[in-house]
């Protein structure tokens, strides 16, 4: 099958808010043709992207160091005495390879890499331990009794457990995973985003603000609590693409899981918002313009439109220029590459005017999700 892409383009603005922060607490930002923008990264973005899909499909993962202690807890709430049980989750990271995963002794046994696994794993994992009960009992009373602490050596079958840790949930196919220590539970990622950043040049807002003392001691006067916190404002560009061809094959070619996953993708990315310091700036807004296209060989970013920082509209505000500037440079792009290899494009947004240069216009948001998708896999025979 040639290589299918759908890229997903949105143009947002975000009121005063400090989505993703640096180590210094304050929004994050990156240069772009000369020019400082407010940035958020495609890890936070991805978070809250990666949690509704799994709600929406109900199909909870979990990305975790804690294995080995998540396990110990699960198998005492069934009855476990606490010390063979804690022994239970180390030798599942143990078993996990030959000579095991990596973890940290002086960080309760956590593993040195982040798992990335369905939530359930842990029935499977304590299923598996009760099996070798025996085993793991003999082993911990010969680990206790030792006057020198030996090295651990592998009580549960490594290929079970190893297949445990390789299962995968839809949003694993989707996001992918990569595990070093054991190369079976890799997943190339069908998904890639690229960070989000404002069309226009941002500075940091500071916030001045005080906390009043509600119950002061006689004699006091003021505030219990000042700081300056910083804000940004801005009109964000904010691109993702999925491969088709990837998914499909992270699915095992099971086309209707995969419009099942890309409906929830395409929504999720439309929606969510990273939930930094949402009780005190409450950044609820919603994207002004969608567009999608699907793509052979190649996914196309639209990043370059905004290079050149959009300049405000004479009665203000960067959303009509950001448009103006996005539908010129999609027509660049059909201009330079042609459209023998653009298989659909539609766009909709906060406007009644359709922007012919960004293919069907659709009137709500559901309306797109469902045409790109059915774009995406049109029938059985053009994606198996």
């Amino acid at each position: 099958m040639r290589h299918r892409f759908l890229d997903l383009h949105i143009l947002q603005a975000i009121p005063a808010a400090n989505l993703n922060r640096n180590d210094a607490q304050e929004p994050k930002t990156i240069e772009v043709g000369n020019t400082i923008r407010s940035m958020v990264s495609s890890q936070a973005w991805k978070r809250p992207i990666r949690l509704d899909i799994e709600e929406e499909l109900r199909e909870p993962a979990a990305r975790t160091r804690n294995l080995p202690l998540v396990l110990a807890e699960h198998l005492r709430t069934q009855g476990w005495p606490a010390d063979l049980a804690a022994f239970a989750g180390a030798q599942a990271a143990r078993s996990a390879t030959k000579d095991g995963l990596k973890t940290d002794p002086a960080n309760d046994g956590r593993t040195q890499a982040l798992a990335y696994v369905p939530a359930d794993i842990t029935n499977a994992l304590a299923d598996l331990c009760a099996e070798h009960r025996t085993a793991l009992e003999e082993g911990h009373a010969e680990y206790t009794a030792a006057a020198k602490k030996p090295a651990l050596h592998p009580l549960l079958p490594t290929k079970k457990v190893a297949e445990i840790l390789a299962r995968r949930t839809d949003s694993i196919a989707l996001l992918g995973r990569m595990h070093a220590e054991l190369p079976g539970a890799h997943v190339e990622a069908a998904l890639q985003m690229a960070p989000a950043y404002t069309v226009h040049k941002a500075d940091l807002q500071p916030d001045y603000f005080t906390a009043v003392e509600d119950w002061p001691q006689p004699g006091e006067r003021g505030s219990a609590h000042l700081q300056t916190a910083f804000l940004t404002t801005g009109l964000f560009y904010r691109f993702a693409t999925v491969s088709l061809t990837e998914l499909l094959n992270n699915l095992n070619g099971d086309t209707s899981r995969a419009r099942r996953l890309l409906t929830a993708f395409t929504d999720a990315f439309i929606m969510t918002l990273p939930q930094a310091k949402k009780t005190a700036t409450a950044h609820h807004s919603l994207p002004d313009l969608i567009h999608y296209t699907v793509r052979e060989r190649r996914p196309v970013s639209y990043s370059a439109a905004f290079e050149q920082p959009v300049t405000a509209h004479p009665r203000g505000g960067y959303t009509q220029p950001a448009r103006d500037a996005l539908a010129s440079y999609a027509t660049a792009v059909d201009r330079l590459i042609g459209t023998k290899r653009r298989l659909a494009h539609g766009h909709t947004g906060a406007f009644d005017t359709p922007i012919t240069p960004l293919g069907t216009h659709h009137t709500t948001f559901e309306d797109l999700t469902a045409a790109a998708t059915t774009a995406a896999f049109p029938h059985t025979q053009d994606t198996a």
